[in-house]
């Protein structure tokens, strides 16, 4: 029980850091955005979004390790994966309760059984947000009730993906072929960076893991980084019309913010990898000094990802 409560307290720690910066960014957007921009509506995409990207990275990280190492990795993450679960379930239940109000025309308070299920049955929106309920109850189901195994993570993976992409796929950048495409490889590719760095920050706790897994997590942030370039751009382009609506829309704005935050993440990330990443894998870097590291970057990430979760739902 001692060796408990440090992590629980810690946990609850680094939870009311990222509901009040996530309060923060939002307040920002919808400063920016006003008054196209709903800002519960904002606030819990940003939640569900962060919560959903984090039972992704969970369920990959254990892959970072050595065969020889991955079983103690699984079992770090199991409470924490299961934690995440769970607030991605409540999460999309309140933005589903809220979307079906908003379509609707009524108050939450005001919002009927049957109302809601239409909203989640004939809407895009709403069976979009049943795949992502549906596959985090089904990933907090079986984080709880079943052993941490490989395959099991692997098929967490799967439906983690499937939910982030069902999400995303339904914003407005879903107008065409190559804004669906380009949106859904940016946020899988968004997933995987952050999802797998605020694992590491979770999981990974001495010297001698960050250095063995560190190297790998560089090497796949690459990659997200690229395919996070290439598909927010294109993205982007089939969204905005002219250069002016930059400046002229909220939505433009809110975007102008987050390429901002963006080319500061990849610069700081690119900076990490040229000095952290060869420091740590060295073991000249302690973990504590990692886990601070990991701390800044994943600040500047739930920026960002706040950020979309604002252009999703700005008009």
């Amino acid at each position: 029980m001692g060796g408990t409560a440090p992590v629980v307290t810690a946990a609850a720690r680094a939870t009311a850091a990222v509901a009040a910066l996530v309060a923060v960014v939002v307040a920002g957007a919808w400063v920016l955005a006003q008054p196209a921009l709903s800002p519960s509506s904002a606030a819990i995409r940003a939640v569900a979004d962060c919560a959903a990207i984090t039972v992704l990275g969970l369920a990959v990280v254990p892959l970072l390790d050595g065969p020889r190492f991955r079983d103690d990795l699984l079992r770090r993450a199991s409470g924490p994966l299961v934690a995440a679960a769970a607030g991605w379930l409540i999460a999309e239940l309140v933005r589903m309760m809220l979307g079906a109000a908003d379509a609707a025309d009524v108050p939450v308070s005001g919002l009927s059984a049957q109302t809601a299920w239409d909203f989640a049955t004939l809407t895009a929106a709403g069976r979009s947000g049943m795949f992502s309920l549906v596959a985090a109850a089904v990933i907090c189901g079986s984080a709880m009730l079943l052993r941490p195994a490989m395959s099991m993570r692997l098929a967490v993976t799967g439906a983690a993906g499937t939910g982030i992409a069902a999400r995303a796929v339904t914003g407005h950048l879903a107008e065409g072929t190559v804004g669906a495409i380009s949106v859904v490889a940016h946020a899988l590719a968004a997933a995987v960076w952050c999802g797998v760095l605020a694992a590491l920050v979770l999981t990974v706790h001495t010297r001698g893991q960050w250095a063995r897994v560190l190297p790998q997590f560089s090497r796949i942030s690459l990659i997200s980084m690229s395919i996070l370039l290439v598909g927010g751009t294109a993205g982007a382009l089939s969204r905005i019309g002219a250069p002016a609506d930059l400046y002229a829309t909220g939505y433009g704005r809110i975007l102008l913010a987050k390429v901002a935050v963006t080319a500061a993440l990849l610069i700081l990330a690119w900076r990490y990898r040229s000095t952290w990443v060869p420091s740590a894998a060295a073991h000249r870097v302690s973990a504590q000094a990692s886990r601070r590291k990991s701390l800044i970057e994943l600040a500047l990430m739930a920026t960002a990802l706040t950020l979309a979760a604002a252009l999703t739902v700005t008009g």
